[in-house]
């Protein structure tokens, strides 16, 4: 696995170890960390996708790969795109020649943003792609090397897009932290959290929970596709609904300090999860609600701790 002491890739090593896989993690710790798999049973190498011999390596005898490293971040991808091209496209490349030289079932975390200037909702996958940032750009590179990779060498291959992963475990302590985590942070320590336009931009927000599962099932299936397939269940949050929500679950009201509206981002998003639910129907969403609680909740643990 790559990425895996990343958030969601911490949280698929746990589950895979619950099922007695093996697992292999090869991960740079740009942005995970070595104490998210404390206590782990798992082959730990640092290095980075960047660097194709170190990718073979890592991978040798594996039967699967799957490839969560990636550069995230629109922001960090505008200040310096040619770095995020590097990892999200060319690191992908790497792991693809890997794993094709030992006919490994590999299983890509793409992105929504990849549909960028497409305003048509809910997303389907059939849709056409106009990334607005190079971090959309880079994942349509990334999943289009690896369906080229399944359509010329016969690989089995599938491309998951992603939309707004939340949960347990996510870093709210980095330039780039995401939304849920920065804003339950801030808000059990009653410093103001900062909304960026006027706060009615919505996303698909997923619970990791859902997005393991479905890991967990394809990597079990050996299932390839021959389509991207978005992960997420349309049922789209306002900014605006986070902060309500989290009021109602701490008990005060919350400081909102609104700054101008950030190039790259996309307005709204959400997803027509028809195909998510035909290849998957055992799959539920966590309603929002309990989901938040669930990263306030391991929040303040991790406060105490």
């Amino acid at each position: 696995m790559t990425g895996g002491a990343g958030f969601i890739g911490s949280n698929l090593v746990r589950a895979l170890l619950d099922r007695r896989h093996e697992v292999i993690v090869l991960d740079d710790f740009s942005t995970g960390l070595e104490s998210n798999l404390a206590g782990m049973d798992v082959g730990l190498i640092r290095g980075s996708i960047e660097d194709p011999t170190v990718v073979e390596s890592a991978m040798a005898g594996s039967s699967a790969v799957v490839h969560l490293a990636a550069r995230g971040s629109v922001p960090r991808s505008i200040e310096d795109p040619v770095a995020t091209h590097a990892v999200n496209a060319t690191g992908t490349l790497n792991v693809l020649q890997a794993a094709r030289s030992i006919d490994a079932h590999v299983l890509l975390s793409s992105s929504s943003s990849v549909y960028g200037a497409n305003l048509v909702l809910p997303k389907r996958e059939e849709m056409w792609m106009q990334p607005i940032s190079p971090y959309g750009a880079s994942k349509m590179a990334a999943e289009s090397y690896a369906l080229a990779f399944r359509e010329v060498y016969g690989m089995d291959v599938l491309v998951l897009r992603l939309f707004n992963v939340y949960g347990p475990g996510q870093r709210h302590d980095h330039a780039y932290a995401a939304v849920i985590p920065r804003f339950a942070w801030r808000a059990l320590r009653r410093e103001a959290v900062e909304v960026h336009g006027d706060g009615e931009q919505t996303r698909d927000f997923t619970h990791v929970s859902s997005v393991v599962q479905v890991i967990l099932d394809s990597l079990e299936q050996r299932l390839s596709w021959p389509n991207p397939v978005n992960l997420a269940f349309g049922e789209p949050v306002s900014v605006n609904t986070v902060i309500t929500e989290l009021e109602q679950q701490l008990g005060y009201s919350l400081q909102v300090a609104r700054q101008a509206a950030r190039t790259g981002d996309v307005r709204n998003s959400m997803n027509d999860p028809a195909l998510l639910r035909r290849l998957f129907p055992a799959i539920s969403s966590v309603p929002f609600s309990d989901g938040l609680a669930s990263v306030v909740s391991w929040l303040r643990a991790d406060a105490r701790g």
